[in-house]
């Protein structure tokens, strides 16, 4: 998702600076280009070789490193980062950086720095709510300074409260919006993900093999190109970004419930949810024994929350429907999508259910596109894509 981008990681003297080494390795995983910066504190707490490790990259430490500032190293340093990422940020870096202090490294390429800057503080939560440094970052803010956390909760001194570095998905989820272009700002989307799971008794469930990860992936990517995204996911679906808002659900009425309140006027409603079709018509209080023989179970239909969200007074402006099917893929599909009054749909294998990979049809009106076999990560983006293509009219 980062593939191309170009970001500059600096370290500050805290003992979150562990946590940074965690950040590197998504931010590469992510497709990033790193190059890391780490202040004389940063490295009483983790070395410099962690991270010329993790990049493959020279750490830089000192300001005269670089070239011995015969060709203004900390200038092109500065230059040739997409986003300038300070992870943790002290309070005395910030302090530097607010009153334009530059006698280190790290300071100086601040100054030096153009383009984007997004700052993950960590302190005591003390340090956090003291005035001088609640001053420092409004000074940062008003000068376009980003800012993600700090978070609230135990803190390396013993102490609990605000101070804590934020989660490295989290620093993640806030540096997309810097480094990709928000084509869905303004737009709110639904999508719905993961099984639904219907009770027999105590201990025993109606469900299916779907884990729910490609529709978290399509909340992240939507989130990540400027949309208001909520997820309503099913069992077992994975954790996702906090800029994803969230409501995890149970049982197809559930679901149905959660996606009607909150699909109303949006923008785009996603189905990728594999909804039980039907539930257990009784169901029974604490564990049923075995014993009794054979049983005959009496089920009753679920409703089709596409057609219903499809069929609102106040639909969505686009819903896109999914399809799992054994054959006939778009044919089947293609009838689905007319039915149930959806704008699209995508057609995939019931063996692609619970898989880190994709492939499949998006249809939409008598169009057909294929998306070969992919990571679900590269098949959500192509999703989200063709999405965009439809609200620009392009099928």
């Amino acid at each position: 998702m980062l593939s191309g981008k170009r970001v500059l990681l600096a370290v500050s003297g805290g003992i979150a600076a562990y946590r940074a080494a965690e950040l590197a390795r998504l931010l590469i995983k992510q497709g990033a280009e790193v190059r890391c910066v780490m202040t004389r504190g940063a490295c009483e707490f983790i070395t410099p070789l962690t991270f010329e490790a993790l990049t493959g990259q020279q750490v830089h430490t000192e300001l005269f490193d670089l070239t011995r500032e015969r060709e203004m190293g900390h200038i092109k340093l500065a230059r040739w980062a997409d986003v300038l990422l300070v992870a943790p940020a002290t309070a005395d870096i910030i302090a530097r950086f607010a009153h334009g202090i530059c006698d280190n490294l790290l300071a100086t390429l601040f100054q030096a720095r153009r383009g984007p800057v997004l700052l993950a503080p960590a302190m005591n939560t003390v340090m956090w709510e003291a005035e001088a440094t609640q001053r420092n970052v409004r000074l940062l803010q008003d000068g376009g300074v980003h800012l993600v956390g700090p978070a609230e909760g135990d803190l390396a001194c013993g102490e609990t409260g605000f101070g804590r570095m934020s989660e490295p998905s989290d620093i993640l989820a806030a540096l997309y919006p810097l480094l990709l272009e928000q084509t869905l700002a303004g737009q709110r989307w639904v999508i719905n993900a993961g099984p639904t799971r219907e009770s027999w008794d105590g201990v025993r469930t109606l469900s299916n093999r779907a884990s729910g990860r490609l529709g978290a992936l399509l909340a992240e990517e939507a989130t990540m190109r400027g949309a208001e995204v909520q997820l309503i996911a099913g069992p077992g679906t994975p954790a996702t970004c906090a800029t994803v808002e969230r409501q995890n659900v149970e049982t197809a009425a559930e679901m149905l419930l959660a996606c009607e309140k909150a699909a109303a006027g949006a923008d785009v409603f996603v189905a990728t949810a594999a909804v039980s079709d039907y539930r257990f018509a009784e169901q029974h209080a604490g564990k049923l024994k075995r014993g009794a023989g054979s049983l005959t179970v009496q089920l009753e239909e679920n409703a089709d929350i596409v057609a219903y969200i499809a069929g609102m007074e106040d639909r969505p402006r686009r819903v896109v429907a999914f399809a799992a099917e054994s054959t006939a893929h778009t044919e089947l599909a293609g009838k689905k999508m007319q039915a149930k009054g959806a704008d699209a749909i995508f057609a995939n294998d019931i063996t692609r259910m619970g898989v880190s990979r994709g492939a499949g049809w998006w249809i939409s009106g008598d169009s057909v596109h294929e998306a070969e076999d992919m990571d679900k990560v590269e098949l959500a983006a192509w999703l989200v894509s063709r999405v965009i293509e439809m609200q620009e009219g392009v099928k």
